[in-house]
């Protein structure tokens, strides 16, 4: 505890990221401290606290897109992927390709992924696309046809566990494979 009774301000972190449940960013984090909320430099240096406490547990503290959020740490998914009975959605090939031109290429358009992919993207792959919320219409291209243009969401980062998408592996980071 710290002065006057009130836990140390890591633990009142910890405590608002497990409730919220979703990644909160340092403007939502400072609102739970209420009137006297600490300066952004005091609660950068809690939560690089909390980061520190948290290593080597079950738990650990991710900086995503949307701010900070506590997770599994991938060494222990393994283990905690068999809370869930159903099988996490498998995504067809199709599916990962256009999120990847729309990741690397954004904002694009269909007629932008049909040029890269060789055949244009289904409505049935960018509705599954926008339902997961992982892109979303940032616009239409002044053209004829004014044709939307996708970009990809905070959601997407957030997911894929990325702060930005400076934070994607370069292209040349995979090789291609040679059976393909």
């Amino acid at each position: 505890m710290s002065d006057g009774g009130q836990p140390a301000p890591e633990v009142i972190l910890e405590a608002a990221l497990l409730a919220a449940g979703t990644p909160l960013d340092l403007q939502q984090l400072q609102a739970v401290f209420g009137d006297d909320p600490p300066d952004r430099e005091s609660l950068e240096a809690a939560l690089a606290r909390l980061e520190t406490q948290l290593a080597d547990r079950g738990v650990e503290l991710a900086r995503v897109a949307g701010g900070w959020r506590l997770q599994v740490p991938a060494r222990c998914a393994p283990w905690v992927a068999r809370l869930w009975e159903e099988k996490p959605a498998r995504y067809s090939r199709a599916v990962l390709e256009t999120l990847a031109i729309i990741a690397y290429r954004q904002p694009v358009t269909r007629a932008e992924i049909e040029a890269i992919r060789g055949v244009s993207p289904s409505t049935a792959i960018m509705q599954t696309l926008q339902s997961r919320g992982w892109i979303r219409v940032a616009g239409h291209r002044d053209s004829p046809g004014r044709p939307a243009v996708f970009a990809t969401t905070r959601d997407f980062l957030d997911h894929f566990n990325l702060a930005s998408l400076d934070e994607l592996p370069t292209l040349t980071d995979h090789p291609e494979q040679e059976n393909e």
